[in-house]
C-alpha cells in the first residue's frame, strides 16, 4: 500500500508501485474489456468520415433534400468536421487532463452521438455544416480521452500493437461505411433524401452500444494515483489483479518491479504543459508534428477526394464508389494488425520511419502511373490499397508516440495538441485544396495532389529515422518521468 506523508501546502507525497502492477500483468478479459469499450470509438470516426465521402455525389444530386454541392460536402463539410475535431481534442483534452479519463470518455461519446443524430435530420446546407462541425467536435475530445487511458491501462509488453490495431479499427468503420452507403443510396431501396440519413442513423445506434460497453470501463489508476486519490488507484489495480488470477486459475502472477515517489496535485497549468512539451522535450515536439502533419495531409487528401477521383476520371457511379473503398480501407485494417507487433519488438523507430517512407514512395509510383494513363478504377484502387497499407500502421504510431513520450500529467493535452495542429494543416486545408485539385478533371492537378501527400509523408519518415523515441516494451513512467516525480526532493 503507498504511503502518504503530509507535504506543504496540502499536497502529499505517494510512493506506489500501481505502474509496475498494471505493466506486469498478462493479457486477460479485462484488457479485452477495455479494448471493446474504448478502442471501437474508430470504427464510428471510420464510419463517419467514409459516410460523408462516399455520398457526397447522392447529395449533390436533385431529390436529395439538401441545396449542397459535390465540392461542398467533401470540401466545406470535411474541412469543418477537422475543424470540429482539432477544436474538441483541445478542449476536451484540457478536461481530461483535469477531471480524469473516464468521465471525459463517456462526455465526448455524448456529444458524438447529440451531433450524428441532428446531421440525420438536416433540412438546410448550413445546418449539415454546422452539426459536421460539432460531430467533429465529439470525436476530436474522443482522441485524446481514449489514446491517453488506452496507454495507461494497457501493459508495455502489449501497447504498441494494441494501440495500433486500436487506432486502425477506424478503418473497420471505414469498409461499414461505404457498404452501408451502396445499401442506403439505392434508390429501389430507398428514397433520395432518406437513404444517407439512415447512414448516420446508425451511427447513432451503434454509439448508443459502445455507451453502454464503456460504462463499465475503469478510470486510469495512473491518472487517479497522481491526482490525489492513491487508495481508489489502488482498488481498482487490485481488482483487475483478482479477476487476472481467476482467470489464470488462481496462480499467482509475476512481482511487480520498481517503485514510483510522486507529489500528488489536482492540475497542471498550461504554461507548464507548454514548457514541458517544447522546452524539455523539444525534439520530440518536432517529432509529434512531423508525424501528424504527414499522415494528415496523405489521408485527408485521399479519404475525402476518393469518390471524386473514381467518378471524374473513372465515371464510376456514385453510388458504387462504396465497394472500391471497402477494399481499400480493408488494406488499412491489415497493416496495423499484421505489423503492429514489430512495433513492440523491432522497434519504434525502424518501424515509424519504414511505414512512412515506404507509403510515400509507393504514392509517388502510384502518382506517376496515374498522369501516365496507366491506370484503371480497380488498379488505382489496388494501388492504393498497398500505399496504405503501410500509411495505416505508420498514421496509427503517430497517436502511439505522442500518447507515450511525454509526461503523464500533459498526456491528454500533449495528443490534443499534437493532433490539433497537424490535422489543422493537413486536414483543414488538404480537403479545401484537394477537392478543387481532385473535381477538377485535369490528371495533373490530381498528380501534384497525390505528389503533396506523398513528400509531406516521406519528410515525415526521415524525421523520424532521426528522432523517433525506443518505448518499445518501456514503462510510461521510464520514457518520460512524470513531472510530479521530479518535484519530490
Amino acid at each position: 500500500m503507498p504511503h502518504a506523508p503530509a507535504a506543504p501546502g496540502g499536497d502529499s507525497t505517494v510512493t506506489t508501485a500501481v505502474p509496475a502492477r498494471l505493466d506486469r500483468l498478462p493479457w486477460s478479459r479485462w484488457h479485452w474489456t477495455i479494448v471493446v469499450g474504448l478502442g471501437t470509438v474508430w470504427i464510428l470516426d471510420g464510419l463517419e468520415v467514409t459516410v460523408v465521402g462516399n455520398i457526397a455525389g447522392r447529395l449533390s444530386e436533385e431529390g436529395s433534400g439538401l441545396d449542397i454541392s459535390s465540392a461542398q460536402v467533401t470540401g466545406v463539410a470535411a474541412a469543418l468536421y477537422v475543424a470540429g475535431a482539432c477544436s474538441g481534442a483541445l478542449f476536451f483534452g484540457w478536461l481530461t487532463d483535469l477531471f480524469g479519463r473516464k468521465k471525459l470518455f463517456m462526455v465526448t461519446l455524448g456529444v458524438y452521438l447529440a451531433a450524428t443524430a441532428l446531421t440525420a435530420l438536416s433540412f438546410e446546407a448550413w445546418w449539415f455544416f454546422v452539426f459536421r462541425f460539432f460531430t467533429g467536435f465529439g470525436i476530436g475530445g474522443e482522441y485524446a480521452a481514449i489514446n491517453s487511458a488506452i496507454d495507461e491501462l494497457i501493459p508495455s509488453k502489449y501497447r504498441g500493437r494494441v494501440d495500433l490495431v486500436i487506432n486502425g479499427s477506424f478503418w473497420l468503420g471505414a469498409i461499414g461505411g461505404s457498404l452501408l452507403s451502396v445499401v442506403a443510396l439505392d434508390t429501389e431501396l430507398f428514397a433520395p433524401d432518406v437513404g444517407w440519413r439512415l447512414t448516420f442513423g446508425l451511427g447513432v445506434v451503434l454509439g448508443l452500444v459502445i455507451l453502454l460497453v464503456r460504462r463499465n470501463v475503469p478510470e486510469s489508476p495512473r491518472w487517479l494515483f497522481i491526482h490525489g486519490k492513491g487508495e481508489e488507484a489502488e482498488r481498482l489495480v487490485g481488482e483487475a489483479e483478482e479477476e487476472v488470477r481467476a482467470e489464470l486459475g488462481g496462480r499467482e502472477l509475476p512481482p511487480p518491479h520498481g517503485e514510483i515517489t510522486i507529489r500528488q496535485r489536482t492540475s497542471i497549468g498550461f504554461v507548464t504543459i507548454a514548457r514541458t512539451v517544447f522546452a524539455v522535450y523539444p525534439r520530440r515536439a518536432v517529432l509529434g508534428l512531423s508525424l501528424f502533419v504527414g499522415q494528415a495531409f496523405l489521408y485527408n487528401a485521399i479519404t475525402f477526394g476518393f469518390g471524386a477521383i473514381l467518378t471524374t476520371f473513372y465515371d464510376v457511379p456514385s453510388g458504387s464508389t462504396g465497394y472500391y473503398f471497402a477494399v481499400i480501407a480493408a488494406g488499412n485494417f491489415l497493416g496495423p494488425l499484421f505489423l503492429g507487433k514489430l512495433f513492440d519488438t523491432v522497434g519504434r523507430r525502424i518501424m515509424i520511419s519504414s511505414t512512412y517512407l515506404l507509403s510515400g514512395l509507393l504514392l509517388f509510383g502510384t502518382a506517376w502511373l496515374f498522369g501516365r494513363g496507366s491506370l484503371t478504377a480497380t488498379t488505382l484502387t489496388a494501388c492504393w490499397c498497398v500505399v496504405l497499407f503501410f500509411a495505416s500502421a505508420g498514421a496509427s504510431s503517430a497517436y502511439l508516440t505522442v500518447s507515450e513520450i511525454f509526461p503523464m500529467e500533459t498526456r491528454a493535452m500533449a495528443i490534443a495538441f499534437f493532433y490539433a495542429v497537424g490535422t489543422a494543416a493537413g486536414g483543414i486545408s488538404g480537403p479545401l485544396v484537394f477537392a478543387d485539385l481532385t473535381e477538377s478533371g485535369v490528371v495533373g492537378d490530381t498528380v501534384l495532389a497525390f505528389q503533396i501527400g506523398a513528400g509531406l509523408m516521406c519528410a515525415a519518415g526521415l524525421v523520424a529515422a532521426a528522432l523517433a523515441v525506443r518505448a518499445e516494451r518501456r514503462s510510461l513512467e521510464d520514457i518520460a518521468t512524470p513531472l510530479s516525480a521530479a518535484a519530490v526532493k
